[in-house]
């Protein structure tokens, strides 16, 4: 087996109106679920604590969330103005030959004195088998000045792709992306399946 099925579409973070501040992510039914507050933890629509999961954490401050979706579109909804709240629907399962993309949001990343942040990523594909299908390590996610304030919800440039094939194993397919704020020296772990039928 390959990883020809997977690719990773580089998102210019400069180009993308990358301050939305997402009561964030639908997950279907357009109700938003969580946001990060300035006091270093989540919030749901209502600006209620909200618990943290595998794929939904913070840890020194940074916020990170991944997301599974069957959204094509998605370039099209993340790319509106900034005052609009893109709604996501969250995919569990993908059929063989469907498309699923899995984007990596962050909030709060450490600045420097000029307001630049410094965000790697490792990216791990893991097969239902246990195999690896994708490693990869230090991946720029946000390199630059942030154009709005911190606390704000950003997409990471890496955006993963996968097309299930005939060929691949159907099962439970496990993403995990280390989110690195360099300049905090942290690195936030962060956890999401999907089952390939």
């Amino acid at each position: 087996m390959n990883a020809t099925h997977f690719f990773i579409a580089s998102v210019n973070v400069r180009y993308w109106p990358s301050m939305k501040y997402l009561a964030i992510i639908s997950l279907g039914l357009a109700i938003a679920s969580a946001a990060f507050g300035q006091e270093g933890y989540w919030k749901d629509a209502k600006g209620n604590p909200a618990p943290e999961t595998e794929a939904r954490r913070s840890l020194n401050g940074l916020g990170g969330s991944l997301l599974v979706t069957s959204d094509v579109d998605w370039r099209e909804k993340w790319d509106t103005p900034s005052n609009t709240v893109p709604h996501f629907n969250e995919a569990k399962t993908v059929a063989k030959g469907k498309q699923v993309f899995v984007l990596t949001f962050f909030a709060n990343p450490k600045l420097t004195a000029d307001g630049r942040a410094n965000l790697t990523c490792d990216l791990d594909v893991i097969r239902p088998d246990g195999t690896t299908s994708i490693h990869q390590t230090d991946i720029v996610c946000f390199q630059g000045i942030l154009k709005g304030s911190p606390y704000n919800m950003y997409l990471s440039a890496p955006v993963l792709g996968f097309t299930g094939e005939v060929s691949d194993p159907a099962g439970t397919w496990t993403v995990r992306v280390s989110l690195k704020d360099n300049l905090r020296n942290s690195v936030l772990r962060l956890k999401t399946s999907f089952i390939l039928k």
